[in-house]
């Protein structure tokens, strides 16, 4: 199980001093069974009057920073060190009743999956279900697993990857038409067409790094995004449509929700003169260690100028 430091850093540039209104953060992994953090530290400048976390309705920590004072820039810094532990795809397993499609969740499971199988996009014609039903037999079923496996490998097989840095995601349908789009998108039309089937499905943001040299992946340099879909045996899998991954090998969860715009990694306001922006950069960047660090003090979080 590899050992990985990940280091996250945003900077935004002011070309005239600002005010800064609160700022809420995203940025530290989801602790779980296959990934246990070992230590974590969260450096912003300039430094804020005032740093709080919380977890959000899903679970996820959230940082929320207030400012006093004007500056010309905002540098925000995540450096976490963690486990993983990759779960091969050979390794979900599926509750007899489910294994084959359709099916319908249990009575205990179905009130909390309710809201993660509503769709969030407009469809008039219904041009993402009748994608998803491509993964279906002419009976109109299928394995369950084999259909969700056959649609992550279709969109990494006939999208074509396109990074972009604005915020936002296309519209399900406009990324099947153009057949093209970034992790983001590839997560949210994933996520539609299992939903437009009757599965509970959600948005993950996180990191993706390279196990082994053989394995390249797609979306580094930034955070990365893909679907987590509700399986009676396994519960809330991993599918990431970009590289094709089912499963975690790979991947670092950070935040997990119904919609993309719930776990934007830094959102927050500025007050100053009309076009005082300057522009923001991100870089990220995964390192992984095979051997166990020789200490492993407790996680914390800190924040310095």
């Amino acid at each position: 199980m590899p050992f990985l430091t990940i280091s996250h850093a945003t900077a935004y540039r002011y070309r005239q001093p600002v005010s800064l209104g609160e700022h809420r953060i995203m940025v530290r992994p989801r602790e779980s069974y296959d990934q246990r953090l070992i230590e974590a530290s969260l450096r912003i400048d300039p430094e804020p009057a005032d740093l709080r976390w919380l977890h959000d309705v899903f679970g996820n920590s959230v940082a929320v920073a207030r400012f006093a004072g004007r500056t010309r820039r905002l540098e925000v810094t995540s450096r976490v060190r963690l486990e993983h532990v990759p779960l091969a795809r050979d390794a979900i397993e599926v509750e007899d009743y489910a294994r084959r499609f359709p099916f319908t969740y249990s009575s205990e499971d179905m009130p909390d999956l309710l809201r993660s199988i509503e769709r969030q996009h407009h469809d008039p014609y219904r041009r993402v279900d009748a994608w998803a039903r491509l993964f279906l037999d002419d009976g109109g079923g299928a394995d369950t697993l084999s259909m969700l496996i056959a649609m992550t490998n279709a969109i990494r097989r006939d999208f074509t990857y396109v990074p972009r840095h604005e915020h936002g995601t296309q519209m399900p349908t406009e990324t099947l038409e153009r057949r093209q789009g970034t992790c983001r998108d590839y997560a949210v039309l994933m996520i539609e067409a299992a939903r437009a089937l009757g599965l509970a499905a959600r948005f993950v943001s996180g990191y993706v790094y390279s196990p082994s040299r053989g394995e390249g992946r797609v979306g580094g340099g930034s955070t990365h995004a893909w679907a987590r879909v509700f399986l009676p045996g396994s519960g809330w899998t991993e599918f990431d449509p970009t590289n094709g991954i089912v499963g975690n090998r790979g991947l670092i969860r950070v935040a997990v929700a119904r919609d993309p715009y719930q776990v934007v990694p830094l959102s927050g306001t500025w007050f100053g003169h009309p076009g005082s922006d300057d522009g923001m950069s991100v870089a990220v960047e995964v390192t992984m260690d095979a051997a166990e660090p020789a200490e492993t003090p407790r996680a914390a979080a800190t924040s310095s100028s």
